[in-house]
């Protein structure tokens, strides 16, 4: 049972918001089946928070996730409902995941396909990256959707990624690119 619902949701089961190259929503099916080989391209979302001294919240995922489990990644990623706000969606899921509240901004989107030797599944998602700012609250990560989480600076994670990038998940990279981007045209 999860720290931060009150009931089991079988996630596997819930409707995602299938999307052509552009984007545009093109239908919905089940979580299960937007992941099976070879995937079909649907709508996703990436949160990563900062905290003041600009460091990351990552996270490692659970030894239980149907895809890419035990590997580091974002603070929190997950999918809306069609026809959901994602922003909405993301807040959901971050308090669902680390017990955790902060004002989200989207600041771009990526597409990337990657497959999961360990499990089989597919990632193909039309990915919506969100930042946000955690000012002097704890994360309380459920246990059931993650292993171990760390705070670390951008820098520090593109060498770890570079050195190490079975750690961590395949759209960790492509998350950062979005949040660097942006961040380099901000004054």
């Amino acid at each position: 049972m999860s720290n931060h619902s009150e009931q089991a949701i079988d996630r596997e089961n819930l409707p995602v918001e299938l999307v052509d190259a552009q984007g545009r929503a093109v239908g919905a099916c089940p979580v299960a089946q937007a992941h099976t080989a070879p995937g079909l391209a649907h709508r996703a979302f990436s949160v990563l928070l900062f905290d003041g001294a600009e460091r990351v919240l990552l996270q490692r995922r659970a030894a239980v996730k149907t895809r890419f489990p035990n590997l580091w990644t974002n603070t929190c990623c997950g999918h809306p409902a069609p026809g959901q706000p994602v922003v909405e969606a993301a807040a959901v899921r971050l308090y669902e995941e680390f017990g955790l509240s902060a004002a989200l901004t989207e600041i771009g989107v990526f597409s990337y396909r990657a497959g999961d030797p360990a499990t089989g599944r597919v990632e193909h998602e039309w990915d919506h990256v969100l930042i946000g700012t955690l000012f002097d609250a704890a994360p309380q990560p459920d246990p059931d959707e993650i292993s171990d989480y760390a705070w670390i600076g951008i820098d520090t994670l593109r060498v770890g990624l570079a050195s190490d990038p079975a750690a961590y998940t395949p759209w960790l990279s492509g998350v950062l690119d979005v949040v660097e981007d942006v961040l380099s045209k901000t004054p």
